[in-house]
């Protein structure tokens, strides 16, 4: 049970942890100063989303989205629904390639490379379906946590920065309301994918909790490295190399490399949540209808990748609050049901 809750629960993260976070701009834009009970409130948060979604999944023994959406937002919603996160999942998927293309870049290669880098593996990588994307996080996700926090707390340590917050500094608290809601379309149709494949119910506790846990320490160390360097931000595309500017080219080459990891597992689980869905009505091998769907993506990646997370994310965000809403309020209205 064990080993399985950590399987979801590398799947959560890996859904979570992609180009805009793992670069640090998807934090800088909704968090930043007097945060820290922000990043507290967004980790409760998010595991107590995690948990209903994945319980509903189980009880449902979904192979796709749509039921765990029709039972949280209803019948009349679950159309409109369904479009946005069909439009979210491409749209963040192009984002994840488009940061591929950043990252090469940052080397001197050449853009596309990096783009046809990120999108062989993607569709190789569905030839052995669900199955093959969950073996690959088990296996890279716990390298991409161990590396990431790693030079986070080496900046914290070298630096001398405080790891406490001030209680009377704490206006921004509100960010962790649509920064939570912005990730909840991709557990959905993530999660949605995997119902049939839980065993327990405690594979669902340790996913949940495991997953707000790990992703609320990392988000608090990284958002706190992010302030010291605020002033450099916006001289990087990616603020993560702001922190590295000072370190040897090795570092830089290594973070890099995390990096495009993190940008190729949330690519993986935004194109699992399309071609499950889309398997519902078109009959096909996964990795053809990864295919489809990627060669469909590819040319709409040259708009770049800051361009795309600056407007499209704060966008998602306010518009999922409703999403939000019905996970949060769920436990008590299915209750009395």
């Amino acid at each position: 049970m064990i080993r399985a809750g950590l399987k979801w629960m590398f799947l959560i993260i890996g859904t979570m942890i992609g180009a805009g976070y793992a670069s640090g701009r998807e934090l800088w834009q909704f968090f930043g100063y007097e945060s820290g009970l922000a990043i507290l409130l967004f980790a409760i948060l998010f595991t107590i989303c995690c948990y209903v979604i994945m319980d509903i999944s189980y009880q449902k023994k979904s192979t796709h989205y749509l039921p765990v959406l029709r039972t949280i937002v209803g019948d009349k919603l679950t159309l409109g629904y369904d479009v946005m996160i069909i439009l979210y999942l491409f749209s963040t998927t192009v984002i994840m390639l488009a940061g591929s293309g950043a990252t090469w870049q940052a080397f001197h290669l050449p853009y596309w490379l990096g783009i046809t880098a990120i999108v062989i593996p993607l569709i190789l990588v569905f030839i052995w379906g669900v199955q093959g994307l969950l073996s690959m996080n088990a296996v890279i996700l716990p390298l991409l946590i161990g590396g990431l926090l790693y030079v986070l707390i080496l900046f914290s340590v070298q630096q001398e920065l405080s790891w406490l917050s001030s209680l009377a500094e704490q206006r921004n608290w509100a960010a962790a309301f649509p920064f939570t809601a912005l990730n909840i379309l991709p557990l959905i149709a993530v999660l949605g994918a995997i119902g049939d494949k839980v065993v327990k119910k405690g594979e669902v506790w340790i996913a949940s909790v495991g997953s707000g846990l790990v992703l609320g320490a990392i988000s608090y160390i990284y958002n706190n490295s992010l302030i010291q360097i605020a002033d450099d931000i916006l001289l990087y595309e990616i603020p993560l190399f702001a922190i590295l500017k000072h370190y040897p080219i090795e570092m830089f080459l290594f973070i890099s490399i995390l990096l495009w990891v993190a940008i190729f597992t949330t690519a993986a689980s935004g194109v699992l949540g399309l071609v499950t869905r889309i398997q519902s009505r078109f009959q096909g091998p996964l990795w053809l209808l990864a295919f489809v769907i990627i060669m469909v993506m590819v040319p709409l990646t040259s708009i770049g990748f800051s361009t795309l997370i600056t407007y499209l994310y704060p966008i998602y965000g306010l518009l999922n609050l409703y999403v939000l809403s019905s996970l949060l309020l769920y436990p008590f209205t299915n209750r009395y049901k």
